[in-house]
C-alpha cells in the first residue's frame, strides 16, 4: 500500500543528472522529496506536489526522501513521438517507456542482433552500489602503475534495487569525473545512457556499442535483506557472474566484506558473498583477495578462513597486494560510504573493492597496454 501525501514546494535544493531535491510543507512539517523530472516534469516553488510517502514513514533506506508523484496543477507535456517501445516499471503508475539499444527500432539493433561474445571482457560484479567507486580507484590506480591508459569503464544497474539510475548521486559525479563512459540499466531499471531488456543484452551493450575495457555490473542503491539466508538482493551477484561467463567474458566476484560489521554473519566475508558465490555461481570466477595491512589482521585471518568455501566451489582466487589503494582510493570523486561507513571506518571494504579493479585491470590485457 502506497501512503500519500499532499504539500506545496516551498524551495528547489541541490540537483544532479535526473534529479531534484524540493522542500515541500506537508501541514504542520517541512519534508524533504526528490523529484524526477523526465517523469514528473520540473517542479517550482509553489507547486501542488502529490507524494509518496511510504519508505520514509517506516524509516527504511531511502536517503531519507518522499518522493514526488505528480504535479497535478501543471503536469508535464507530452514526450515528442518517437522510437522505443520498451516499458519500464511495467503495470505501475509510473510505467515509463524507453528505447532499449536492444530492440527493434534502435541504430545498434543490427549491431546487437548477433552479437553472442564479450571476447574476454573483464565484468566485475558486486553485491552493493558503494563498491562502484572503489573498483573504479583500484582499476584506474593500476592502470597508472603500469603506465597504460585509464580504462574505458561502464556501469550496468540491475534492477535488484534502486529503479532509476538518477537516484545514484555517486554515478552522477563519476560520470562528470569521467570515471564512467556510460551507464547501462536493464530490466526494470531506467534513466542510464542505454537501456537494455536484461543483464546479458546490457553486458554485450557495454562490450559492443560502448566499447568498454571493464563493465562494473551491480544493483543501485537500496540494498535488500530480510535476514535469511536466501532473502538478499545480492543472490543477483552470481547471477550476473553466470550472464559473464555464458558470454565470453571474464567475470571477477567482488566479495562482500567488513572489518568494522561485528555480527558473525556479515564480519569477514559476508554470508551474502558466500552464498552467491557457492551457491549461485554455476561456472568458476575470478575472485581478488586483499592482501590487507597488519593493522588489519584479526578481518584478514578471518577472510583466510573463509576462503576455503569458495575454493571449494571451484573458483579462482588471486592475492591481490592493497600498498598505495588507501590513498588512491581517498581520491575518489565521490565520498566512499557503505552501510553507514566511510574509508576511515571500514578500510577492508573498499579495499577489498579496490582489488577488484585492480585484478580486472590485469585480466584486461591493460598491463600490455591494451
Amino acid at each position: 500500500m502506497i501512503t500519500w501525501r499532499e504539500g506545496v514546494v516551498t524551495e528547489l535544493g541541490r540537483a544532479w543528472t535526473g534529479s531534484i531535491e524540493v522542500q515541500v510543507s506537508v501541514g504542520d512539517e517541512t519534508l524533504r522529496a526528490l523529484a524526477y523530472p523526465d517523469l514528473v516534469g520540473h517542479p517550482r516553488p509553489g507547486d501542488r506536489v502529490l507524494l509518496n510517502t511510504t519508505a520514509l514513514a517506516r524509516g527504511l533506506g531511502t536517503g531519507g526522501y518522499a518522493f514526488v508523484v505528480a504535479l497535478p496543477d501543471r503536469l508535464p507535456p507530452d514526450p515528442p513521438p518517437g522510437p522505443g517501445h520498451i516499458i519500464k516499471s511495467r503495470y505501475t503508475p509510473l510505467q515509463t517507456m524507453v528505447l532499449a539499444a536492444d530492440e527493434q527500432e534502435s541504430p545498434f539493433h543490427s549491431q546487437l542482433a548477433d552479437a553472442a561474445d564479450l571476447n574476454g571482457l573483464p565484468v566485475v560484479v558486486a553485491d552493493l552500489h558503494s563498491a562502484l567507486p572503489a573498483v573504479l580507484a583500484g582499476a584506474r590506480w593500476a592502470a597508472g602503475q603500469a603506465g597504460a591508459a585509464r580504462p574505458r569503464v561502464a556501469y550496468l544497474m540491475t534492477d535488484d534495487a534502486a529503479l532509476p539510475v538518477w537516484f545514484s548521486r555517486a554515478v552522477a559525479g563519476l560520470r562528470e569525473a569521467d570515471w564512467l563512459i556510460g551507464t547501462i540499466s536493464v530490466g526494470q531499471a531506467f534513466g542510464g545512457d542505454h537501456e537494455a531488456v536484461n543483464v546479458h543484452t546490457g553486458l554485450l551493450v557495454a562490450r559492443h556499442v560502448l566499447g568498454a575495457d571493464l563493465v562494473v555490473v551491480a544493483q543501485g542503491p537500496g540494498n535488500v535483506g530480510t535476514g535469511t539466508a536466501w532473502g538478499f538482493s545480492g543472490v543477483a551477484v552470481g547471477e550476473a557472474l553466470n550472464a559473464a561467463a555464458a558470454l565470453g567474458g571474464a567475470p571477477v566476484a567482488v566479495l562482500r566484506v567488513s572489518g568494522a560489521d561485528r555480527r558473525t554473519r556479515h564480519y569477514g566475508i559476508s554470508h551474502h558473498s558466500l552464498t552467491a558465490l557457492t551457491k549461485v555461481a554455476l561456472r568458476p570466477v575470478h575472485i581478488p583477495v586483499p592482501v590487507l595491512p597488519a593493522a588489519l589482521a584479526e578481518v584478514a585471518d578471518r577472510i583466510q578462513e573463509q576462503s576455503g568455501a569458495l575454493t571449494a566451489a571451484g573458483h579462482r582466487l588471486y592475492p591481490v597486494g592493497t600498498d598505495g589503494l588507501s590513498e588512491a582510493l581517498a581520491q575518489s570523486p565521490v565520498p566512499l560510504s557503505t552501510m553507514g561507513r566511510g574509508l576511515d571506518q571500514d578500510p577492508a571494504s573498499f579495499l577489498t573493492a579496490a582489488v577488484a579493479g585492480v585484478l580486472a585491470h590485469t585480466l584486461s590485457g591493460g598491463d600490455q597496454g591494451r
